[in-house]
């Protein structure tokens, strides 16, 4: 007696005279499916980009023609040769450029340092601090101007430069540093203990060992830092008076008065402001979404 084998399909059969319905997979989508995906993304994308893009073509038309829709009927850039020539448009820029730098660097070292001890060390008053961070992120910025602004009067700070970057650090420091200690504690501790094994100092080994694992990180604290401060205007406007002293938010609202605004001036100004922050954006996007994530983990 002979055995009879044979395999199990699951395909389903078809019946006779009619041809085999095709499965689909999972992933698959349906050609009125992939349309409608494909057509919602493109609204969206045309609804992020049109902003921008009105402000590009409105600064390079001249002025009898702001406010209308004839992008393309005269171009020219007389709104950024007026806005170089004729403002102190420079000064501004060179302001926001110094303190968004300080900002950024003083806001990556507290932050990452901070973070770093939150993470690794044990000492009295570890949970207050931890709590202060906390605590300070939930207050709004405009609560906070009074109390900032009698502060820096006191020490002597209005109208400087560095009391400007204490208040911006005062909002960077807090969220980065939680950001940081949650990225520290996904690096294992044994590297640590590596380097005290090697000789070195805890700073040493922070500085040596941990911070080159940490870059992804360090580029979201330093991407947030300098947007923090590079954009910010409630503070700017409050704290700084007089052309020579002013940032990049407090010179856009001179376009601005009760009579009319200047759009030309005004948006050729925002076009060249968000250079420098596409520059920095450029420069940490590979890292944002490894340390945004990474530090949300155990933050």
């Amino acid at each position: 007696m002979t055995a009879v084998t044979g395999t199990r399909t699951n395909a389903p059969t078809a019946a006779p005279g009619r041809p085999a319905a095709k499965v689909r997979r999972r992933g698959d989508r349906s050609r009125a499916a992939s349309v409608g995906l494909h057509a919602t993304l493109i609204v969206a994308s045309v609804i992020a980009v049109f902003p921008v893009l009105w402000v590009l073509l409105t600064s390079l038309k001249p002025a009898a023609y702001a406010t209308t829709t004839d992008f393309f009927k005269e171009t020219t850039f007389e709104n950024y040769t007026k806005l170089l020539d004729d403002t102190p448009f420079l000064t501004w820029f060179g302001n926001s450029l110094l303190i968004a730098g300080f900002t950024t660097v003083l806001g990556v070292f507290t932050a990452a340092t901070t973070g770093y001890a939150v993470s690794r060390f044990r000492f009295p008053g570890k949970r207050g601090l931890m709590w202060t961070l906390l605590v300070t992120q939930m207050f709004p910025m405009a609560v906070l101007i009074v109390p900032l602004y009698n502060i820096m009067s006191d020490l002597g700070l209005l109208n400087q430069a560095a009391g400007l970057v204490i208040t911006y650090l005062t909002i960077a420091v807090p969220f980065c540093a939680w950001m940081m200690k949650g990225f520290f504690d996904t690096i294992p501790r044994e590297i640590d203990e590596s380097g005290m094994v090697d000789g070195l100092t805890p700073f040493g080994t922070f500085w040596r060992l941990i911070l080159p694992l940490a870059k992804p990180g360090l580029a979201v604290t330093a991407f947030y830092s300098f947007v923090t401060a590079w954009g910010e205007v409630a503070y700017a406007s409050a704290f700084m008076v007089g052309d020579e002293n002013l940032t990049l938010a407090g010179g856009l609202q001179k376009f601005v008065n009760q009579y009319g605004a200047q759009w030309g001036p005004m948006t050729a100004a925002s076009v060249l402001i968000a250079i420098p922050a596409a520059i920095v954006f450029l420069f940490a996007q590979r890292h944002l979404v490894t340390g945004v994530s990474a530090g949300a983990v155990k933050g």
